[in-house]
């Protein structure tokens, strides 16, 4: 990893037995993708939980090459398991291997791609030229022309809006034929 992991507490005293088993998760995702840049892992007791106790959030951010990211967080409203620091850490970290898999399977075009329709945000709109750009699943930009909304709805479009979209590839690189407002 370029930078040594960033780790904080909020509202919980830090141990070095917290600390020590956050820093071995974060070796072990290390070593399945050693093309980590960043890593930030926030362990908080969030306060007025009397109904279910007082549970631990956890949450982690990894930072990926080109600046893509993988986002895990475990903060269950009635998960009494969260009661113990180590479980809600021990199940963050599983969301955020499996994730982190995940992306990786895609970075080395692993993921087998189908055609057809696919889902992405808006990412960009560009009204006076008539052009936007989607941002895909796997942080891709796609370019998209007015002519490729359905029902004449390039007008109506917001950024981060989620769309469905059919993919070709252009002259410059993948476009969207095809766009609809899901």
């Amino acid at each position: 990893m370029e930078t040594p992991p960033n780790i904080a507490f909020e509202g919980v005293t830090p141990t070095d037995a917290l600390r020590t088993r956050i820093e071995n998760e974060v070796a072990r995702l290390e070593r399945f993708f050693g093309r980590l840049t960043a890593c930030k892992v926030v362990v908080s007791k969030p306060q007025g939980r009397h109904r279910h106790g007082d549970l631990f959030a956890v949450s982690v951010r990894l930072t990926l090459p080109g600046g893509r990211e993988v986002y895990a967080t475990r903060n269950p409203s009635a998960n009494h398991a969260h009661k113990d620091a180590g479980v809600a850490i021990r199940d963050v970290f599983r969301a955020a291997r499996r994730q982190l898999q995940d992306r990786a399977r895609m970075m080395e075009g692993a993921v087998k791609q189908h055609e057809g329709r696919f889902e992405a945000v808006i990412g960009k709109i560009v009204a006076e030229e008539n052009y936007g750009f989607l941002e895909s699943a796997v942080g891709d930009e796609i370019y998209f022309h007015r002519n490729s909304v359905a029902h004449d709805g390039f007008d109506k479009l917001k950024v981060g809006e989620r769309v469905a979209y059919v993919e070709t590839s252009g002259d410059k690189g993948p476009q969207a034929s095809y766009v609809k407002p899901i």
